[in-house]
């Protein structure tokens, strides 16, 4: 991916989105990889690459994950994961991860990944983590030498398909002063709901550890629901299909009228957060049930009914994006205006798994940055 941004304006030529600071809550460390950088490190493993040419490997990466299919896009993984199985290689990519989120103008950024994935060369987990949160710790300081300041947490995460939770959630307490923030479960969503992990939910709870959940992306209200009660989750990872709780009762020329089904009511009602991502989304099939167009995401909908929607990329590499051109795109597709981005971000924030004092500080910080 090409780490310098071109600029996104606002309809009307205003301020350049890129320079407005901004707050990532979704984002996969596999999944935002320069194509550059996985080129290099294969190499060093000898790993087979459909193409070894930067641009075209990145093009490789967006076709592919343009499948429609959750199951489809999450190969892409395949490639990703497998030039980040040595210290050395988690290290680098960490670093570059929060070099370019800062290059995009974000100022606190939370990375999700699973350590179990990438054990294959020897590294235990714990050596894992240390070697991400080497990366992160470099990236933040070139970051510093530059000019700017970023902050950066640590979303550790376990494969739901897998019986590894319990010991990935004592993993994540293990590394609460060290980097990590909260915790995550990824992976293939159908089939594989939170309550098989109740045993590891409940361990987090009894550490007040906090807890983001894969939900209502690939699956829909049952896999929301139990992310909400046997994950005791505070923000929903993706959560578009809770528009399925939602009932649009009848429409005039200036008012829709919906009823909330109990879902629904407690997520608006809870404030708790949805990590959406928008070009993801449409790359994976969870926003099919509404259509196949920016336009049709329940996002705008969910946001004028007060949801507390945050925009996120998902994964970099594989939507070629950014998080700039996420709000350019939502942007376009909706008319939204300067201040709704930054009612974006400021749900972002108050959603983001940092101390309340350190909450508070990035509002102020976006709040600032914003009015110019």
């Amino acid at each position: 991916m090409n780490t310098t941004s071109p600029e996104y304006r606002l309809e009307g030529g205003g301020v350049d989105i890129r320079t407005l600071p901004k707050v990532s809550l979704h984002d996969h460390l596999d999944g935002g990889l320069r194509p550059q950088t996985i080129i290099e490190l294969a190499d060093d493993i000898e790993l087979d690459l459909p193409t070894t040419d930067a641009g075209e490997l990145g093009e490789w990466f967006a076709a592919q994950a343009n499948s429609g299919s959750l199951v489809e896009y999450l190969k892409t993984f395949d490639v990703t994961t497998a030039v980040m199985q040595t210290r050395e290689g988690l290290t680098r990519v960490a670093r570059e991860f929060v070099q370019d989120l800062a290059a995009d103008g974000v100022v606190h950024g939370e990375i999700r990944w699973a350590p179990e994935q990438h054990l294959a060369r020897g590294l235990s987990l714990d050596d894992a983590v240390e070697a991400v949160q080497e990366g992160i710790e470099e990236g933040i300081d070139e970051v510093a030498r530059g000019g700017a300041e970023i902050s950066i947490g640590q979303l550790v995460t376990a494969m739901r398909h897998a019986d590894r939770a319990l010991e990935i959630a004592e993993l994540a307490v293990r590394h609460r002063d060290r980097g990590a923030i909260g915790f995550d479960i990824a992976g293939a969503e159908a089939g594989f709901p939170a309550g098989r992990h109740r045993t590891a939910f409940d361990y987090l709870a009894g550490q007040f550890f906090p807890v983001t959940v894969h939900a209502g992306e690939a699956d829909g209200l049952e896999s929301i629901r139990g992310a909400l009660v046997d994950g005791r989750a505070l923000r929903l990872g993706h959560g578009v299909r809770l528009a399925e709780d939602i009932t649009i009762e009848r429409q005039d020329d200036e008012n829709t009228y919906v009823s909330l089904g109990r879902i629904a009511q407690w997520v608006r009602d809870r404030e708790i957060a949805l990590e959406t991502s928008p070009s993801s989304n449409l790359q994976t099939g969870a926003i099919a049930a509404w259509g196949e167009e920016l336009v049709d995401h329940p996002f705008d909908l969910l946001y004028q009914l007060g949801f507390k929607v945050t925009v996120n990329t998902d994964n970099r590499l594989m939507s070629a994006t950014t998080l700039t051109r996420e709000l350019s795109l939502l942007a376009d597709a909706f008319g939204y205006e300067l201040g709704d981005l930054e009612a974006f971000q400021l749900n972002a924030a108050a959603a983001a798994f940092l101390p309340l004092d350190e909450r508070e500080a990035l509002a102020e910080r976006i709040v600032t940055g914003f009015a110019g």
